[in-house]
């Protein structure tokens, strides 16, 4: 009897033995590989990132490089995503229970529900599929950019600018790889028709604060397109037919035209055969967010959507931490990743990216950013209950905007014109000054500064800034009473 337990203790043991090996052995060859798949994904981007840079550094003339150069985009910031996971996975998860204890005491909670953060049981299959995933899309776009290389090897090279530098600093316009080449292509081809002619038109077309402007504005600027064009106009609907003729008659000149509405089509016929007597290879581009413009076009229109999730998380992350390494503040990186989502969710807008990373920014700190991120979700939920849409929404449709939530004091604030003057009599303090420091506030009616461009055309996003003590307890009432309803943005 004594044998034979002493037989199965031993069996017991030696099977005990070989399964902590086992396991010992799986966990060395995951990390292993996923050590691996970091090495391969890192030498892939930097790659991809090579390529975009010398492409966006030349004068691209071919729709299928465009379009490569699209692809290969797409890829590499998805790879960074997958990279940063990878890279970041182990601090993350100790960070796990921080964030859990933060989400529950977080009262954006109880207001808000974001399609991107539902929970959902993510399995090891689903960790392993990803990084999979992006490291063969990523290794299928650079193998197939051989012959894209060599053509750009012939294609010209630009002058280079302070602001064109990539990423290295803050002056750049980021992205829109093929659609800027697209626009350079169409300024400096060269179409000189015999006879009467109608000038290129060119609709490029875009939702609110996706870029439209930034981008017509960085094509203008470029040394090849000054120099072909003897005069730049930027023009709106309510001056179309006050061009001055005796000034702009001469030369091969490039019409800028930005619509808020739509155009009668007799009144664009109207302007046709006034502008046939510029010069021969004058040009005409079209901005505007209404799709019904894109007729008037003489060649494909430019669409510029919202920039993709990867994409957006790219750029944020660029802008908030700046020369800051995020891999030694892998919480912030976490929640930068959760403000991504919210700035998806509210259309994507480059105007709201550029706000919240200019006041992250000051202060890198975790407490510091799930507060202003807690407030942004409240000053959502507020506008929400209070007025029927979220802040972006209300800012394109010209309506007050709640911010109580960050300045701790009922104001609503409207949009200036872009064009429009500022009351020189009228303080101004800028939301970095007022989110820190709600004292700064002035007691009467100011000008609050969301965020200025510091590249072309450098716009200041200024609001005028008014108190509304009288809906208070209307507001706080409809917040409280429905506390407890999802609504999402």
């Amino acid at each position: 009897m004594e044998v034979a337990i002493s037989a199965v203790t031993g069996e017991l043991v030696s099977r005990f033995i070989s399964f902590l090996m086992n396991k010992y052995h799986s966990s060395s060859h995951a990390q292993s590989e996923e050590k691996n798949r970091v090495e391969r994904l890192q030498h892939l981007l930097m790659r991809a990132g090579t390529i975009i840079e010398e492409a966006d550094a030349r004068y691209l003339t071919n729709f299928g490089m465009m379009m490569q150069l699209k692809t290969l985009s797409e890829a590499m910031y998805r790879g960074h995503r997958v990279h940063d996971t990878l890279r970041y996975r182990s601090a993350l998860q100790d960070s796990a229970n921080f964030d859990e204890v933060n989400r529950n005491n977080s009262s954006s909670s109880l207001y808000l529900a974001i399609p991107h953060k539902r929970s959902r049981k993510i399995t090891d299959k689903d960790e392993d599929l990803e990084p999979r995933g992006a490291l063969e899309s990523l290794e299928k776009a650079v193998a197939n950019m051989a012959e894209f290389v060599v053509l750009l090897g012939g294609c010209e090279r630009m002058s280079c600018r302070p602001y064109d530098v990539y990423l290295y600093t803050e002056n750049f316009m980021f992205g829109r790889h093929s659609e800027k080449q697209r626009l350079l292509s169409f300024l400096l081809q060269h179409n000189d028709p015999s006879g009467d002619y109608a000038p290129a038109v060119l609709p490029v077309i875009g939702g609110t604060a996706v870029g439209k402007k930034t981008l017509v504005a960085h094509a203008c600027a470029d040394e090849r397109v000054r120099s072909r064009f003897s005069s730049i106009l930027h023009l709106n609907a309510d001056n179309l037919m006050r061009i001055d003729q005796g000034r702009t008659m001469f030369g091969m000149m490039l019409l800028v035209i930005e619509f808020a509405s739509d155009v009668d089509d007799d009144e664009w016929k109207k302007f046709q055969s006034f502008v046939m007597r510029m010069g021969r290879g004058s040009k005409i581009i079209i901005i505007s967010r209404l799709q019904r413009l894109a007729r008037f076009g003489s060649v494909k229109p430019v669409f510029l959507s919202i920039l993709s999730y990867d994409e957006l998380r790219y750029l944020f992350k660029t802008l908030v931490f700046g020369s800051v390494d995020p891999a030694g503040h892998p919480r912030l990186a976490q929640t930068a990743d959760e403000f991504t989502k919210v700035l998806l969710n509210m259309q994507g807008s480059l105007v709201a990216t550029n706000i919240f990373a200019d006041l992250l920014r000051m202060n890198l700190d975790v407490q510091f950013w799930r507060s202003i991120l807690d407030k942004g979700l409240r000053m959502v939920k507020r506008n929400i209950l209070m007025y029927g849409a979220n802040p972006t929404m209300l800012e394109q449709q010209g309506q007050p905007v709640d911010i109580t939530d960050f300045a701790l004091h009922p104001l609503s604030m409207t949009r200036y014109p872009i064009k429009a003057s500022i009351k020189e009599d009228l303080p101004s303090v800028t939301l970095g000054e007022l989110v820190p420091d709600p004292s700064v506030r002035p007691k009467e009616d100011f000008i609050l500064v969301l965020w200025e461009s510091r590249i072309p055309p450098h716009n200041s996003f200024s609001h005028f800034v008014t108190s509304h003590v009288q809906d208070t307890h209307k507001g706080s009432s409809a917040l409280l009473g429905r506390k407890r309803r999802e609504v999402p943005i």
